[in-house]
């Protein structure tokens, strides 16, 4: 590690929490329905979609007609993006004339979408027309993001009203969500990354004359090659800031019309957490306790940094079996050093391992390295912060939402400690909000133990690993952590584009997401209604330092006592023997 790596850590932190602050502060006046410097210009466009939809954005909801709808709207999404995969071939925005998606892939594909995980089985540059990419993906990352921010609001108005029912409207919050922070956001890092050259075009894939000839596999000569190019920036902005993660290519953000230089790279990495953070400030505006969002902050930072540390000490150090053959690992004038294996020359190990961390941590997926070639505890502090409940950052509203819920674990454990009733921002925490908090704990775990148990099992299931013992058991917990935790990485040597692992990672996407937003919704429309109590000599404080290092306590010991057992079974025992 070189203090210029340690600089473009530091610099990359402090520019987050710098821009986090503001964009904060002005995402809590937009869901607050105070006035903004966009308003001026929106407001005209604002009305006119509620009065063309029918919406009165007067009128609120309890919990739950608003999780009723935001079901209902994600079904028919769900309808909308099937039918253009199945049905692409015979669709306009088709220049390479590309024909439907299989059935089991468009459903893997669809729930991927909808839910905010973006895994894909597939290369989009070969598999997907541009309407498919620009109508259905890309609509369904604006969706997808407002959706989970429409829920952390909704719990947030929870905390700071009392004795009501109402949470809001979730049309006013996905509207207000999509037209004043993600559309604004999208179409700024679009033009920036455009001027850095990631394409954005809707023109035929050109067809280029290779510099030296080639042959295939047969024999036969190759003179030309077909350079894969559509409109990616607007993709790309909207996969970063919505931490959707799916890329337009099919190596995602390692691809140099994706991802073309250290600019664009650091502009991607910024937007990937750039919103989960700021929605810590937001949160804390809106209960009416600043302190409170800037605690939870600086909890996600520092589960950030202890992974990013294992990251970066792992991959760092180079292949142990490879310097025991006399490799010099060491960096150098003339060469990066480290563990570059599946890492573009470009970035680095250092920037390499930092997107690694923020993409698993933030619910996002999106790579410009390749997990899979990572040394061991590299792979596990990568797959450790998506098991850990995507609540280190987490997607877009999702994980502070999921944050939230161990928060309310944290206050119940700590009341039980000293004898009197859990309470949080005044609210009394009963025995329903931890049935509730406990469901949105337990149940990925459920899913990603049980979906690798029964992978292992099945000959369909472990035959698709093409890498044997210890690893092709990693890469298969690896996949059903990130469906479960609707993260979207991979340990990219898992074949998994058949029909078992089509349908079961979609129904465990599927599971992971929606089943998750009820609890959560059902602990809203539960602590809305409640009085606050006033505060006194025995009310635990949670916005001190102590209940922060005891809320990383929870986290870490949750994550640790689940996964444990099966991380020893993969990657530790995969660590041991790099030295055997």
């Amino acid at each position: 590690m070189t203090w210029n790596g340690i600089l473009q850590i530091v610099f990359y932190m402090v520019l987050l929490i710098s821009l986090a602050i503001p964009l904060g502060n002005y995402m809590a006046k937009v869901y607050e329905w105070k006035k903004t410097f966009l308003t001026g210009i929106l407001k005209p466009v604002e009305k006119g979609i509620y009065k063309l939809a029918g919406i009165h954005e007067e009128e609120e909801m309890d919990w739950k007609t608003y999780t009723f709808s935001l079901l209902i709207f994600c079904g028919i999404g769900f309808f909308v993006v099937y039918l253009l995969q199945r049905f692409q071939g015979s669709l306009p925005g088709n220049p390479q004339h590309l024909g439907g998606v299989a059935p089991d892939l468009s459903f893997n594909t669809t729930v991927s979408f909808i839910t905010n995980t973006n895994w894909q089985s597939y290369s989009g540059e070969t598999t997907l027309t541009y309407l498919t990419q620009m109508v259905g993906l890309t609509v369904q990352n604006f969706f997808s993001a407002a959706q989970g921010m429409a829920v952390l609001i909704a719990l947030s108005r929870a905390f700071g009203r009392q004795t009501t029912k109402t949470l809001g409207n979730l049309w006013v919050d996905l509207v207000r969500g999509i037209l004043y922070i993600l559309l604004p956001l999208s179409l700024i890092l679009a033009i920036v990354l455009v001027s850095q050259g990631v394409v954005q075009n809707l023109s035929t894939y050109p067809t280029v004359n290779l510099v030296e000839p080639a042959r295939d596999t047969f024999g036969n000569l190759i003179t030309q090659q077909v350079i894969a190019t559509g409109p990616a920036a607007s993709q790309i902005a909207i996969k970063q800031l919505g931490t959707n993660g799916g890329g337009f290519f099919g190596v995602n953000s390692a691809h140099p019309f994706e991802n073309p230089n250290s600019i664009s790279n650091f502009l991607e990495l910024l937007s990937i957490l750039l919103i989960p953070a700021a929605l810590c400030i937001t949160y804390g505006r809106l209960v009416g306790e600043p302190r409170q969002g800037r605690m939870i902050l600086v909890v996600m930072i520092v589960l950030f940094c202890f992974l990013l540390a294992i990251s970066l000490w792992s991959e760092t150090m180079g292949n142990p079996a490879l310097v025991s053959m006399g490799v010099d690992a060491t960096t150098g004038q003339y060469q990066p050093g480290g563990n570059m294996e599946g890492k573009e020359a470009r970035f680095g190990v250092v920037n390499s391992s930092l997107w690694s961390i923020a993409t698993t941590s933030a619910s996002n997926g999106s790579v410009n390295s390749m997990h899979d070639s990572y040394n061991p505890l590299g792979g596990l502090a990568a797959m450790w912060a998506i098991q850990l409940g995507e609540v280190v950052f987490g997607g877009v509203g999702s994980g502070l939402y999921g944050m939230l819920m161990f928060v309310i674990i944290a206050v119940f454990v700590a009341g039980l400690m000293v004898g009197r009733t859990p309470e949080y921002l005044g609210k009394k925490i009963e025995p329903f909000e931890m049935k509730m908090a406990s469901l949105v704990i337990l149940i990925p775990i459920m899913l990603i133990l049980l979906g690798t148990a029964l992978t292992v099992l099945l000959p369909i299931g472990y035959n698709a690993a093409n890498n044997p013992q210890a690893h092709g058991f990693s890469e298969m917990l690896y996949a059903f952590s990130s469906a479960a935790g609707n993260n979207g990485s991979a340990f990219a040597g898992l074949a998994t584009n058949d029909l078992y692992y089509n349908i079961a990672l979609a129904v465990v996407m599927f599971i992971g997401r929606f089943w998750l937003i009820i609890p959560v919704m059902a602990v809203a429309g539960s602590l809305v209604g409640k009085k606050k109590v006033p505060a006194g000599l025995g009310t635990l404080t949670t916005d001190t330092p102590l209940f922060a290092l005891w809320l990383i306590a929870v986290v870490i010991i949750v994550g640790a006592l689940s996964f444990l057992p099966s991380l020893a079974l993969g990657l530790i025992v995969e660590h041991l023997m790099l030295f055997h």
